[in-house]
């Protein structure tokens, strides 16, 4: 553990805030138990409303993405921590291994069905930004893929001056040739919209064209847009997500619009959006609104004859798709239906006209069978793709994926066709055609490349049709599953990726990836650079499926929300005690890697149980939960972890909220923080402020900040190449020096 002297005395008048949380009846498993955290930290504001939290903040200027103050932090914290990183001698090999990963050219080149051909977007050492490329399927099958580009960013980038990053292509079925694609400047979530035609490689010159913003667009035919985007004042909520939808004809501006559809501007979540659900022909089968309350809670609306009418569904349920007359879904909530209750996590084909309000004495009578899938207590349905006539799902069972065709025989139920795929993997499920029933999936393993395969799901066969190439030495290790238990006795499943011949004796070492919230399942993962740079190295890797996740279904994922969020922190050291006790690694030798929800993770996992670990890297973090919903896009996330401005929520957040949980007199690993100044998804001000009071409290520690590159991090390989290498090499000075 390494710790810098401290240069200030504690305010007396802190150390006397907050005596709620010196109580000794705080809930079962709450570290603030133990003898140290009976005395508040000295920056826990006494008045936990928004106007307290906010005057007990002294870094507030940091929060300011391109402020003076803010910027000069950052440069001054990125020197030191780049002279400790890149200066490292390992850094340099690690950077170029990566880079030869990331940019390698035998990559499997991703499919997705564009028209009659495939299309592709392709980024190595000579396209960092990528080329967004077609060939014929026949093609893309044969060993040596004919690639016509279709559009260069690299080249457009140079020609416009602008840090153009791809965020992807929605192109008109059936014939696909009219699409909208969507450009980042810099990586962020925003986008402007431009309009292609694929048959002639231009873009439309009376096309659409959308100003940057976090639009939701769906085509409605080929002269006609549903957008919900920011319309001017007043048109976004507090997260700054849209709740108006419009039809947007072509030559119309974006004041010209007719609007279709209104929520209210306290709506939560990630605002609404439209679906324009299509057959094989291309036919409308639907048109849905959804309108999100909350992160997980939403009202579904069809638009009938140019009006929205409210669907009698759940507010937590998933649509997955159209086929026919029936609507595909996946609960989130046991759900009622007529004599019988539908258990959560269930898939599900709903006949459209039971879900529309009953005139006068109308009654519907269908034979069909709704109920697809019926998990047990563990499994969970995953991916799921709608064709004409099937349906395609993943289903996991304890955390083992297998891919399966549904098919619908009326009364008689959806009896299911498996198609190929090895045991104890991950299954996912890619793009699907239907109008010819095709779809390509994947599977993988923490030592087994992937491998993509194509289906038709009529006929219920697939074959394979490339394998990546193995880019590490697997032979030396395996992968085992073990659980731990947790606070409350709950059983938690990993993964440990480690070498074969490991002697028990907990000198490994190890990180613990976890993540824990949003429903987000991590199944086994084939992660090249991880093996290439750690794994080979003689590291060993843990995959933590703790609560929170989607692994288990909705009950998993619930069962930690808002005041029972600190299970999910209990089930995380859990797994680390397990670890120890089974002699796998150390505190000495144990450090943990979480982004994004994972960076609230991990930096509570710093506060709550330093004792355990010897590094933590902290990337694109939440760390500040008292202030997370004054930060864009915050507020759309209190589903998840309660709003801080109801006072009983902000004291559970407050108990475990990293940024104020610090204290002058722990001791903490020398963690390393990063973000990203173009991230408006996750506010860079939550990494720079925990950075900023480590510092000051005298605890040494990393930061660094990329420029570019937005929450994704991985706007071209160069800069991945980077991000990774610094990574590897903080761990291994932690764990393996």
């Amino acid at each position: 553990m390494n710790r810098l002297m401290l240069s200030a005395a504690i305010s007396a008048l802190m150390l006397g805030a907050l005596p709620a949380l010196a109580r000794q009846d705080v809930p079962p498993g709450d570290v603030i138990m133990d003898a140290q955290s009976r005395t508040p930290p000295p920056h826990m504001p006494a008045d936990l409303t928004p106007v307290g939290v906010r005057a007990a903040d002294d870094h507030l200027a940091l929060e300011e993405v391109n402020g003076t103050e803010a910027m000069a932090f950052v440069a001054g914290e990125n020197e030191r921590s780049l002279a400790a990183l890149t200066g490292d001698p390992r850094y340099e090999t690690f950077r170029q291994q990566a880079f030869d990963i990331l940019s390698a050219t035998d990559r499997i080149p991703g499919p997705s069905f564009l028209g009659e051909g495939i299309g592709n977007f392709w980024q190595d050492a000579a396209n960092p930004k990528g080329l967004w490329r077609r060939t014929t399927l026949d093609s893309y099958r044969s060993a040596a893929p004919r690639w016509e580009t279709m559009l260069d960013i690299d080249a457009l980038a140079k020609a416009e001056e602008k840090d153009w990053v791809w965020k992807g292509a929605d192109c008109l079925a059936p014939d696909e040739t009219r699409c909208l694609v969507s450009l980042s400047d810099g990586g962020k979530d925003a986008v402007v919209v431009r309009e292609f035609d694929t048959s002639t490689g231009l873009w439309v010159e009376d096309g659409f064209i959308l100003p940057e913003g976090k639009h939701r667009l769906e085509w409605l035919d080929r002269d006609t847009l549903l957008v919900a985007t920011d319309f001017g004042p007043d048109t976004l909520t507090e997260s700054g997500y849209p709740f108006i939808v419009k039809s947007l004809k072509r030559g119309q501006t974006l004041a010209q619009a007719t609007e279709i559809y209104r929520g209210e501007i306290g709506d939560g979540g990630y605002g609404v959006s439209p679906s324009v659900y299509r057959n094989g022909a291309g036919e409308v089968l639907g048109v849905l609104i959804s309108r999100p309350l909350d992160t997980f809670r939403s009202e579904t609306w069809e638009i009938i004859d140019g009006a929205p009418v409210k669907l009698n569904l759940p507010e937590r349920v998933t649509i997955r798709g159209m086929m026919g007359g029936q609507l595909v879904l996946t609960l989130d909530q046991p759900w009622n239906r007529e004599d019988r209750v539908v258990p959560a996590g269930s898939l599900l084909a709903v006949v459209m006209m039971k879900l529309r309000p009953l005139g006068p004495d109308q009654v519907i009578v269908s034979n069909a069978d709704e109920t697809v899938f019926t998990p047990t207590a563990r499994q969970s349905v995953e991916d799921v793709a709608v064709m004409d006539d099937r349906i395609v799902a993943t289903i996991y069972d304890n955390v083992r994926g297998r891919t399966a065709v549904f098919q619908n025989r009326g009364e008689w139920g959806w009896p299911e066709t498996a198609l190929p795929a090895p045991e104890n993997a991950a299954v996912h499920l890619g793009s699907s055609s239907r109008e010819s029933g095709r779809i390509f999936y994947s599977y993988e393993g923490f030592l087994t490349p992937s491998t993509l395969a194509l289906a038709d799901a009529r006929a219920g066969t697939a074959g394979t049709v490339r394998q990546a190439p193995a880019r590490f030495d697997a032979s030396t290790h395996v992968v085992e599953q073990f659980e731990a238990t947790s606070s409350d006795g709950t059983r938690i499943p990993y993964f440990v990726v480690r070498p074969k011949d490991l002697v028990m004796d907990g000198h490994a070492p190890t990180i613990i990836y976890g993540y824990g919230g949003f429903q987000v399942s991590k199944p086994p993962a084939y992660i090249p650079e991880m093996g290439r740079l750690w794994l080979e190295n003689g590291g060993v890797y843990v995959n933590a499926n703790i609560r929170g996740g989607g692994e288990f279904g909705p009950a998993w994922h619930q069962s930690v929300l808002k005041e029972n969020r600190q299970l999910a922190f209990d089930d995380y050291a859990a797994v680390a005690r397990d670890l120890h006790q089974r002699g796998v690694t150390s505190p000495r030798r144990t450090g943990i890697y979480g982004r994004s929800n994972g960076g609230v993770l991990t930096s509570v996992a710093v506060t709550q149980h330093p004792e355990l670990l010897n590094a933590a890297v902290i990337e694109s973090p939440l760390i500040d939960m008292l202030r997370y919903h004054e930060l864009p896009a915050g507020a759309s996330w209190i589903g998840e972890y309660g709003d801080p401005r109801i006072p009983e929520e902000a004291a559970y957040i407050a108990r475990y909220s990293a940024y104020q949980q610090l204290r002058p007199d722990a001791e903490y690993p020398r963690v390393y923080i990063t973000t990203n100044t173009r991230d408006d998804r996750v506010h860079p001000g939550h990494a720079r402020k925990f950075a900023a009071r480590l510092g000051e409290q005298g605890h040494d520690h990393l930061y660094y900040e990329e420029t570019s590159g937005g929450h994704s991090n991985d706007a071209d390989p160069v800069a991945n190449a980077r991000r990774w290498a610094r990574h590897y090499v903080y761990l291994s000075q932690q764990l393996m020096d």
